[in-house]
């Protein structure tokens, strides 16, 4: 599989399909990984590839991507990635799309480059809606794992990367005056439970100017109908030249 190499970070990623470019960022919070989409109610790399070029990826130090961890760490850590990624295979301008995660991964590319960004899809977006704990205990069991696989992982640098992860408010990685200044296209598909908590999308709705809601996408029949939802709402926002 192709890797990218940033100094010490290696990210692999895949691309399926033609046309104008999508990155995906999968679920799965610390863990989120391209495979991880195959559990998802539809999965983006199959049914966006049959209209664009679809690139997924492991986050670092998820799946098979690899990067040291620093004190420093952080959403600016993850959008420095995805920014570089894109500059490697010469794409200018892109979709987006993030599940769980990746939803705030989206914002946070919004927040350093907007420019970069034609459209963007917020599946299942995570948020601070009493649930400070689940996410603290989400990290530190992602954490645990990678420093018994790793000896290079300083404790130490955890708690800081940690704080500066799930510490703050709303999306974590952007405040609300940030969402109420999107001009970029969303489209916002809600979640439902407390990593995923619906208050939390629903508030991006209604500070973003330029949205559009899906609360229901999950069951067996909704799913297909979403799928087509995402695909033409990317097409629509494609840009014509592309």
């Amino acid at each position: 599989m192709p890797v990218f190499e940033r100094g010490e970070v290696r990210i692999q990623w895949w691309e399926a399909g033609s046309g104008y470019p999508v990155l995906l960022f999968a679920p799965g919070g610390m863990r989120s990984a391209a495979d991880i989409w195959g559990d998802s109610p539809f999965d983006p790399r199959r049914e966006l590839a049959q209209s664009f070029r679809v690139i997924s990826m492991d986050q670092r130090n998820a799946g098979e991507s690899t990067a040291p961890v620093t004190a420093d760490d952080g959403w600016h850590t993850y959008a420095g990635d995805h920014l570089a990624l894109l500059d490697h295979l010469g794409i200018e301008t892109c979709h987006l799309m993030g599940g769980c995660i990746g939803s705030s991964y989206c914002l946070g590319v919004l927040e350093a480059d907007a420019s970069r960004v034609s459209a963007a899809v917020l599946q299942n977006p995570i948020g601070r809606h009493e649930n400070k704990d689940l996410f603290y205990g989400m990290f530190d069991t992602w954490a645990e794992a990678l420093m018994d696989e790793r000896d290079d992982v300083d404790a130490g640098t955890l708690p800081p990367f940690r704080e500066r992860m799930y510490g703050g408010d709303f999306t974590f990685n952007v405040d609300r005056d940030f969402v109420a200044g999107i001009a970029t296209p969303l489209l916002i598909l809600a979640g439902d439970d407390a990593y995923h908590p619906r208050p939390v999308a629903e508030e991006i709705a209604a500070l973003a100017p330029n949205n559009e809601l899906i609360l229901e996408w999950k069951s067996e029949d909704a799913a297909p109908v979403a799928a087509e939802k995402v695909r033409a709402f990317l097409e629509r926002h494609t840009p014509p030249s592309s």
